[in-house]
């Protein structure tokens, strides 16, 4: 086989590479104020020479969002809101035109949704599946491509007595199997209730599931969960069109700033159905210690427990509106355009003896596929390569990417093909285990992988951003594990990350 020749940066291939490209991707052209935001609101990444790729982890905020909501703290006195004093007038006044702009964005009209804050999209999900009215008899139906924070609605609905049922996936492109998920859809209660829950774009994979499932369960019996974090960073969720039970997201997904807030987007018929186990301060309308007996408050009140991030919401209208500046469908564009050709390019790199570099877990194209790339690197004799050692190379080349399980154990497992066997050799070792030592269980149960890298992208990427990923990636060319060297850190949780060196 001819060989794949060493790709190495200057400004002149890159040139080339970016004239090919537009060739490739005219479109690319249209999302122009992107490359103006870049310099501006974003000039930071150029100037600290950082390649951010990890947009399904979080988005990047924009100067301005921060110096509007400086200029708003700054200039005014805000207090504790829902009070009748005039600093906590202020501040309602504030809160509750952000959460009529929240609705306003997603086109869902406030007679029919009413916007929840919450800490972040698995605080919203944790709201459902609290109060879900499970029993025996209820189904709750999922995908193997979820969040754990879906996955874990699984502990409320068998601890009620809920049967709980995963919907599979295709190999290799990972996208539900349609037949599988549509046996599932026949089998609601009428008699109990019936939740089904999907993501609207994989965190995993990239992969956009289909938004028209939302009706098609609803005519089953089922109420939707819609789990939205990783796709309205780059798409248009119209809730006028497309209307699911429950909505769940992260702000700072879309636009960085603020972190610490998310939200649920419920239909006030369904958000009735919950049963709320607890009630805490601003929740009720009248409790008592006597009378041990309480009153829920309605709508949102009822979900929003204690004091919410108050001087912070004012900043997620502030996001949305720096995204409406450029238009979703814009950064949308941009992010199909570049996606398209790192795949394509990631798909050219072969070893010296012909094999692949790299496999990709997921679609091959940008048909019905977000911005987030995820794969692994092999040697030429197709062994893995250390993901963990990659990911800390990245980091040398001022490249933010992401490894790991991301979260999503289903998508993982089934891209990998890891069996109920594998992952039950890795649940005998109870509360201890964890991903390093689960590494090396898995590897000894043959050439597998219990984690991958990820890659993504947003609305501050350019070309050169991933052209100089590929450049990284096509480093790898015949490389091995010796080659490379060892991982110098170790994962002893999702929280916990130590320097081994």
């Amino acid at each position: 086989m001819s060989e794949t020749p060493q790709l190495v940066y200057t400004p002149k291939n890159a040139d080339a590479a970016y004239d090919a490209f537009l060739a490739a991707y005219p479109t690319y052209q249209t999302t122009a104020m992107l490359d103006e935001w870049r310099a501006t609101e974003y000039s930071r990444l150029d100037a600290q020479r950082q390649i951010y790729l990890d947009y399904t982890g979080g988005g990047l905020y924009a100067t301005s969002q921060l110096r509007q909501h400086l200029a708003l703290l700054e200039n005014n006195v805000l207090g504790n809101p829902h009070s009748a004093n005039p600093t906590s007038l202020a501040m309602t006044d504030l809160v509750e035109a952000t959460r009529h702009y929240v609705l306003a964005y997603f086109n869902a009209s406030p007679d029919e949704y009413i916007a929840i804050f919450t800490a972040n999209a698995s605080g919203a999900l944790k709201l459902v599946g609290e109060a879900y009215p499970f029993a025996p008899g209820s189904r709750y139906v999922l995908t193997f491509d979820n969040h754990n924070s879906v996955n874990g609605i699984r502990e409320f609905a068998r601890s009620k007595g809920a049967e709980v049922t995963y919907a599979p996936l295709t190999t290799p492109d990972l996208r539900l199997d349609q037949t599988r998920l549509a046996d599932l859809l026949a089998t609601a209660n009428p008699d109990g209730h019936n939740l089904f829950a999907f993501p609207a774009q994989s965190n995993f994979s990239g992969v956009k599931h289909p938004l028209s499932l939302v009706a098609q369960a609803q005519e089953q019996g089922w109420d939707v969960l819609l789990d939205a974090a990783a796709f309205v960073p780059t798409n248009r969720l119209d809730l006028s069109q497309i209307k699911p039970e429950f909505v769940a997201m992260s702000f700072y997904k879309m636009f960085g700033y603020p972190t610490g807030i998310g939200a649920l987007l419920g239909r006030k018929p369904a958000l009735a159905k919950l049963r709320r186990p607890w009630f805490a301060g601003g929740t009720v309308n009248f409790a008592s210690v006597r009378g041990e007996g309480h009153y829920l408050a309605q709508n949102e009140a009822a979900f929003e427990d204690g004091t919410v991030n108050y001087l912070s919401i004012p900043a997620v209208k502030i996001g949305l509106e720096h995204l409406e500046k450029v238009g979703v469908e814009t950064i949308g564009e941009r992010v199909r355009c570049l996606t398209g050709w790192l795949i394509e390019q990631l798909l050219t790199l072969k070893h010296s003896n012909g094999r692949p570099m790299i496999r990709l877990y997921g679609p091959a194209n940008t048909d019905q596929r977000g911005g987030t790339v995820t794969l692994n690197f092999y040697d030429p004799d197709e062994r893995l390569l250390d993901y963990r050692r990659i990911e800390e190379l990245a980091n040398g080349e001022g490249i933010s990417l992401r490894t790991g399980c991301f979260c999503n154990p289903g998508a993982g497992e089934i891209a990998e093909g890891l069996t109920r066997e594998d992952m039950l050799a890795g649940l005998t070792d109870g509360a201890t285990m964890s991903l390093p030592r689960f590494v090396q269980v898995i590897q000894h149960r043959g050439n597998k992988s219990a984690g991958a890298i990820r890659v993504s992208v947003g609305l501050a990427t350019n070309f050169a951003d991933v052209y100089r990923f590929t450049q990284f990636a096509a480093g790898f060319r015949d490389q091995t594990n010796l080659n490379i060297g060892q991982v110098t850190f170790d994962i002893e949780s999702c929280r916990v990350i130590r320097d081994g060196s």
